[in-house]
């Protein structure tokens, strides 16, 4: 990891982090206001494929979250842009709620699959008909490749067991565009102006969010809300940087100790 420089990007994860579904953390709109009264870069990354990021934008606005649209970067965000540079026509199996982030895209005669977190569409005849496109050379764009999130009524399966599914049946390797991969990262901090040194990833996630993020050259703060569970922090090498209760204690170590 190179030499650390000074703070000046923090990068945040939405759902577990800040708020699980239609909850917020217990004191994390607070501990936001608290964070941008200090002179660091705020962005939000996501990897909700569940819903587009006008619907995400209201879900934190209804929870009294003072964020902006150009502040979050979704995977969505960054699908859509490989399939253009790619100029690929989609079998979009993703959440219906998410397809207005796709608006305009050739799916006609698709030649290639994105497959993100859709949980009506995962059944047999839709899986068979991406995994028949796979065979024939169409590419495979996974969204991520979450094992798990966390819902209301518990954990659940995410994309990845199925991504790695078709994977399995058809000897490919999915393209992958979300957290953990570098390139997510480094254009999340593209428009800060800061290097991955100067950024800290703060997420409930500690291989996608953390791990990705250390991997990256930014400083990973685990919570412990949202997945994860207990000795997740064992699950990287190196360990987080740090890992603390939730995301307003994440907050205070930023204030005291990083600024």
């Amino acid at each position: 990891m190179a030499a650390r420089r000074a703070l000046k990007a923090v990068l945040v994860d939405l759902n577990g982090t800040l708020h699980i579904e239609d909850a917020a953390v217990p004191g994390a709109q607070e501990a936001l206001k608290r964070l941008r009264a200090a002179s660091v870069t705020v962005k939000f990354v996501t990897n909700t494929t569940k819903e587009s990021k006008q619907d995400l934008l209201e879900r934190l606005k209804k929870l009294e979250f003072d964020i902006s649209e150009d502040e979050i970067f979704t995977s969505l965000t960054a699908a859509r842009k490989l399939v253009e540079q790619k100029q690929v026509r989609p079998m979009l199996l993703v959440d219906d709620r998410a397809l207005p982030d796709f608006t305009g895209i050739q799916t006609d005669a698709p030649n290639a699959v994105v497959i993100g977190l859709a949980p009506e569409h995962f059944h047999y005849q839709l899986l068979n008909q991406a995994f028949r496109l796979l065979l024939d050379g169409a590419p495979l764009i996974a969204i991520h490749k979450a094992r798990y999130y966390k819902r209301k009524d518990g954990l659940a399966l995410g994309p990845g067991p199925f991504v790695t599914a078709l994977e399995y049946a058809t000897d490919t390797k999915a393209i992958v565009v979300g957290k953990p991969e570098k390139t997510f990262f480094l254009e999340a901090l593209r428009d800060t102006g800061c290097a991955p040194e100067e950024a800290v990833m703060i997420g409930d996630d500690c291989r996608d969010d953390v791990g990705g993020a250390q991997n990256t050259g930014m400083l990973g703060i685990l919570v412990k809300t949202g997945k994860y569970r207990t000795a997740d922090e064992e699950k990287i090498n190196p360990p987080p940087y740090l890992t603390c209760e939730s995301f307003p204690h994440a907050v205070d170590h930023i204030l005291q100790h990083l600024l």
